[in-house]
């Protein structure tokens, strides 16, 4: 596989990992003084199978509908329906501005995503199946938005690889999508209640830029679908 692919795979996985399903909400459970090591791990193990599994469902389907595509239409026909996506995808992503979500927000008189997410991890805190129910349903709703790891799994279809690469290079995404929040529980089990402060101003961050963070993944990754899409169907000159 082409270490360009793999950079790119690389820092999609870094955006994922910033999600309020793989962040926020282990940020919130290590500001717990109590936190349960194995509770933690149960919801980021739930959190990180359901994205592997979908994940290979995906590639697997990906690259059979990229064959037929191919067989019927021409090769070109993908990388059209791809340059396509990424101008929608680039578009879309002003609809993420802070300050117009924080109008549609003020209008509409509710909260953000955030805060619903909060609520539901002070009643799932009980137990491993709560954490583990937990798990399912924050990934199972960030599934219809988890626009990187998307991006990643066309990626991994159009490479033209095997299943022997990429089924392991899609285990290797999930493992940087979660180590972040790994190593903060690392570092919280080791410094104790010095973390908190810190804990608290980064939960107080994410919550506060989600959105944003959301509009600047949809532009990048627009743009990268875009200008690959436009140099494999020769639109600035060969590809070379």
């Amino acid at each position: 596989m082409d270490f360009g692919i793999v950079i790119v795979l690389a820092g999609l996985a870094l955006v994922d990992s910033t999600s309020i399903g793989t962040l926020l909400l282990p940020v919130w459970m290590l500001l717990d003084p109590h936190v349960r090591r194995t509770r933690f791990l149960a919801y980021l193990g739930t959190v990180a199978a359901f994205y592997f599994l979908l994940g290979v469902a995906l590639t697997a389907g990906a690259g059979t509908l990229r064959g037929r595509l191919d067989d019927a239409a021409g090769s070109d026909a993908l990388s059209w329906v791809q340059l396509i996506l990424g101008g929608i995808l680039f578009g879309l992503s002003f609809r993420f501005d802070p300050k117009r979500v924080a109008r549609r927000r003020a209008r509409q008189g509710g909260g953000g995503p955030a805060e619903r997410w909060r609520a539901r991890l002070t009643t799932a805190r009980a137990s491993y199946r709560s954490m583990v129910l937990l798990g399912l349903a924050a990934a199972g709703l960030e599934a219809l938005s988890m626009l990187p790891y998307l991006a990643a799994v066309g990626i991994l279809a159009v490479a033209d690889v095997g299943a022997a690469v990429w089924v392991p290079v899609l285990a290797g995404y999930v493992l940087v999508m979660v180590l972040p929040a790994v190593v903060l529980l690392a570092v919280r089990l080791a410094m104790h209640e010095r973390v908190q402060p810190a804990l608290e101003r980064l939960a107080g961050w994410m919550a506060r830029h989600a959105d944003g963070a959301l509009g600047w993944v949809l532009a990048l990754l627009g743009f990268y679908l875009a200008a690959n899409a436009a140099v494999r169907l020769g639109l600035f000159g060969t590809a070379g």
